[in-house]
Formats: structure tokens, sequence, C-alpha cells
């Protein structure tokens, strides 16, 4: 039993520390990410582009369409933060990263990007990713925050509530560290699942 749970313990480390470091660039918009292939992807995006909603390359042919939708809050947790970028990328519906090359440098397909508007809303149109069946990994969606005066920062991983590896010994872990709101309920709305993740910044002083 102590060799059993020690594997669990393992296998949800694993899972929620699996980020994508494949990253690509369409164009700078920040004087100091100006390497190209070194820079976060968050920062990989076009200005003219950029507003409060965004949509995953190939939503409309997925079958398990996903919006998410919320507000993000300023770290006092009710001033809702405007102009805050906002991006995630995920794996494609069966688990595996679709990894694309642009100018050398590798790139997850399957990404979007916001900036939030005057009253910190956003919306992302996506679908639900699929197990890794390589590392037999959780669904996870992996955000990136970028905000006004703020260094950019990785956020855990987004999960799933109705994924059969999220185990009751994975909840009780992230209940323990206060990330249970990291698991997503989405629920059936006109034909595709609908849930809202809201978003509490870091401190300026915990951001640097």
């Amino acid at each position: 039993m102590k060799t059993l749970t020690t594997f669990f313990l393992f296998f949800c480390l694993i899972s929620f520390n699996y980020v994508s470091h494949s990253q690509i660039s369409k164009q700078f918009s920040n004087p100091s990410t100006l390497n190209y292939l070194e820079r976060n992807a968050i920062y990989d995006y076009q200005e003219v582009n950029l507003n409060a909603i965004d949509t995953i390359p190939d939503y409309a042919n997925k079958e398990n369409k996903l919006k998410i939708f919320g507000t993000i809050f300023e770290s006092d947790g009710t001033t809702p933060a405007e102009n805050v970028l906002l991006y995630i990328e995920q794996t494609d519906e069966f688990g595996d990263f679709d990894l694309r090359k642009h100018e050398s440098k590798r790139y997850v397909h399957h990404r979007a990007w916001i900036k939030t508007d005057s009253n910190g809303r956003y919306t992302i149109y996506t679908f639900i990713p699929g197990n890794d069946r390589r590392y037999n990994l959780l669904k996870q969606l992996f955000p990136v925050i970028k905000a006004p005066s703020y260094s950019e920062y990785v956020l855990e991983s987004f999960l799933f509530n109705d994924d059969p590896l999220l185990t009751k010994l994975c909840r009780k872990r992230l209940a323990k560290k206060g990330d249970i709101t990291r698991i997503l309920n989405p629920i059936p709305h006109n034909d595709i699942l609908v849930v809202e993740k809201n978003i509490i910044l870091k401190s300026k002083k915990a951001n640097l």
C-alpha cells in the first residue's frame, strides 16, 4: 500500500508540472523579449488581433467544444484588471501537442491569446484536450499571464473535473494546497461546454 501511495503521489506531481517547452514567435511586442528563440510564447501575438476574445486553431472541427470565460482581478480579488494578457496552450483531443516550427523555433499549434477589456473580462473558445497517451497524464490547459508592469508568470494548469485520471488522491492533494479552483467543471449549453474561470493576479511584490 505504501508503494502504491507513493506511485500516485509521483503521478500527481508529474501531471501537475507537465508544461510545454516548445514555443514560437509571430511578432515580438515587448522590448524586454527581443530574443526570438528564448522568449515566452505569451509575447508571440500580433497586437492588431489582440482583444478580449480568442479562438484556438481548429476549434470549428473539434467535437468537444469549450467556452471559457471569466474575470481577471487585481491582487485584492475585487478590482477588475484591464489590459492583462492571458495565453493558453494545450494538447489536441488525443493528448498530443501538435508541434510546428517557424524560423527554427517550435511552437504549440493549439494556443490562444486574449487581452482583458475594461471590466477585466475575457473569453476563449477551445476544445477539451485529451489525456497524454505517452505519459498517461491529465487533461490540462497551460496558461501564462502578463499584467501591465508585471513580469509574465505561469499559472498552475487548468484541470477537468470529469477526467478519470484525476483521482481522489490527486484531488486531496490539490485541496491541501488550496488549488481546488484549478479544476474546471464545464456544463453543456447550446451544443458546447461552458465554464467560468476567474483569476486573481499575484501581488506586484510577489511578482518581483
